[in-house]
């Protein structure tokens, strides 16, 4: 199973050029939120798309029936799909598929119905209501632009969701339960409801005053994670289809591992229990050892609890000496958190770095915790990675593992 398209909208840039680009250059997408006035918010930053026009991918008319987060998800597959050097409808429909993630869905549109009814009464909430709401709508969106009529299913594990969406796709395809899978997740929270629920529970970070150094994975002075959005997509194919078609393989999916911590629906479990077992899993799965795993992109939220907590998982799945030699870096830093879509991004992150030949930083990471004491890439670095692990750790305690190997390695 390898992948032979990526699409990206992200805060830090639109694209896999722009995005890849600005990682390297260690740029931060966060600053003082947009969407709406957040001054009364203890949390008044975040990590928000800034230069994506939906009219560039779909039709005016089909634009306002969509929420944002479906908006994403579906221009972010239209990427994907001319990266991947395929036109729709597929050749065969019902052995293409769409697996999707996201943690929260159409939350915008659920806020703005709700100040409706409130204001207005229940005759003026809009028909388009729920079918712009539901979770699954970003899923069944991209079926109807692509005639994809093969296996359908939306994955809501909070901040694991894209990364689980790609695993089960993986699954499905090495099973031989389809040919072709467009996979992924999206997501659009900056709604001041999403922003104060985040902020009463003390997770994001409070550094109003200097947003692009506020999110700090793994570093001492780390408060918080910094709310972000946006899309990522994948093109899963069965190998001997794509090299038939010629097509170009920027990796191949070769281990998946998912786990539960059954611990607490926010903390993580004591030790990183849940997030070593799912690394363990994923390099069985795979096939591999610890001494094979040549980077990792870390889940690296810049929370105390989960930085820590996946210190400790990564020193006990790879083994304490293994684990110090392996680099480990977070994509957050930049981006911020895009909860259900972080996971796929990321892993787009990490593909882009391995044909680049480089590992981009931890942005912000300038003073070291005794606790958290890896290699985090402080800066860019070159790097000859043939084999990575990407981490999606979600409220709930609901963990994944990717295991990818790098495209021109495929046997």
């Amino acid at each position: 199973m390898v992948i032979t398209g990526m699409g990206a909208i992200t805060p830090v840039g639109t694209g896999l050029d722009r995005f890849w680009e600005s990682l390297v250059a260690g740029k931060s997408g966060v600053g003082r939120i947009t969407h709406f006035d957040p001054s009364a918010l203890d949390t008044r930053i975040g990590a928000e798309v800034k230069d994506f026009d939906p009219l560039e991918y779909i039709d005016k008319r089909e634009v306002r029936r969509m929420d944002l987060f479906t908006q994403y998800g579906v221009a972010a597959t239209s990427m994907a799909l001319e990266d991947a050097g395929i036109k729709t409808p597929f050749e065969n429909p019902h052995r293409s598929g769409v697996i999707f993630g996201t943690g929260i869905g159409g939350i915008s549109t659920c806020s703005d119905q709700m100040v409706v009814l409130l204001n207005k009464g229940p005759s003026r909430v809009s028909p388009l209501f729920i079918p712009m709401m539901i979770t699954n709508m970003a899923a069944g969106q991209i079926a109807i632009m692509t005639g994809a009529k093969g296996p359908n299913t939306t994955v809501t594990t909070a901040c694991a969701a894209s990364a689980n969406a790609l695993g089960e796709a993986f699954r499905l395809i090495r099973h031989g339960f389809a040919d072709l899978i467009i996979s992924g997740g999206s997501e659009a929270t900056f709604v001041p409801l999403a922003v104060a629920g985040f902020c009463s529970m003390k997770a994001l970070s409070t550094r109003n005053d200097d947003p692009e150094r506020a999110s700090r994975p793994f570093d001492r002075d780390r408060d918080g994670f910094v709310m972000g959005e946006g899309a990522g997509v994948m093109i899963l194919e069965e190998l001997e289809q794509a090299r038939a078609r010629g097509a170009r393989i920027w990796a191949e999916i070769i281990g998946y591992g998912c786990t539960a911590d059954a611990y607490h629906v926010t903390a993580p479990a004591p030790g990183g229990e849940g997030g070593r077992w799912s690394m363990i899993m994923a390099m069985q799965d795979a096939k591999i050892g610890p001494g094979d795993v040549d980077y990792i992109n870390a889940h690296g939220t810049s929370t105390p609890a989960n930085d820590k907590s996946e210190t400790q998982a990564i020193k006990d799945a790879l083994g304490e000496e293994r684990a110090h030699q392996v680099p480990v870096s977070s994509t957050k830093s930049m981006t911020g958190h895009l909860l259900g879509a972080s996971g796929v991004v990321e892993l787009v992150a990490t593909i882009l770095g391995m044909h680049k030949g480089i590992i981009h930083s931890t942005a912000n990471y300038d003073y070291p915790d005794p606790e958290c004491d890896l290699d985090y890439v402080p800066e860019p670095r070159p790097a000859d990675v043939r084999v990575a692990l990407s981490n999606s750790f979600g409220f709930g305690g609901q963990n994944a593992t990717l295991v990818v190997r790098r495209g021109d390695l495929v046997g």
